[in-house]
């Protein structure tokens, strides 16, 4: 394999043609763009929603693992289990409890909204958005409900 510089650039933009080439339905040799990317496309609501749903499902996994840390400690020792509930109950643990309560509403209620959309409703962007909207609201009200009951009982 070369290591000249200039054929690498030269193969390279040769493979990027080649990937541009298609066929159309009547069988004819078409150029096809490229793939769009976040540059093309102004951000919308559907997007923000589709990028927060994967961070939330990753926020869920790490939170899992968090919560297993955590019963891990409980599981090995008191002094463990206290260290563990003392970084939980600081600033830092609750500010990530929370953002892990946020992520879990959330991921629930746009979970429904997917399921909705499953089922072949709420397709139309008027009523994309609405529930789109709706799916922020519920996330945030839930969680802020979640946790004013939680500071009452406790």
């Amino acid at each position: 394999m070369s290591t000249d510089p200039l054929k690498l650039v030269i193969t390279m933009q040769d493979m990027r043609e080649a990937l541009m080439q298609g066929r159309n339905t009547a069988g004819k040799l078409v150029q096809r763009p490229l793939s769009p990317h976040l540059q093309v496309y102004k951000p919308q609501i559907s997007s923000a929603l589709s990028i927060f749903h994967r961070l939330t499902g990753v926020a869920l996994a790490l939170g899992a693992m968090l919560l297993s840390l955590w019963l891990a400690a409980a599981a090995t020792s008191p002094g463990a289990f206290a260290d563990a509930q003392a970084l939980l109950d600081s600033i830092i643990g609750m500010i990530v409890l929370f953002g892990f309560t946020l992520a879990l509403f959330y991921h629930f209620c746009n979970g429904i909204r997917h399921l909705l959309w499953d089922a072949g409703y709420g397709f139309d962007l008027p009523t994309m958005h609405r529930t789109g909207y709706a799916v922020m609201i519920a996330s945030v009200g839930l969680t802020v409900v979640f946790w004013i009951i939680g500071l009452v009982i406790l």
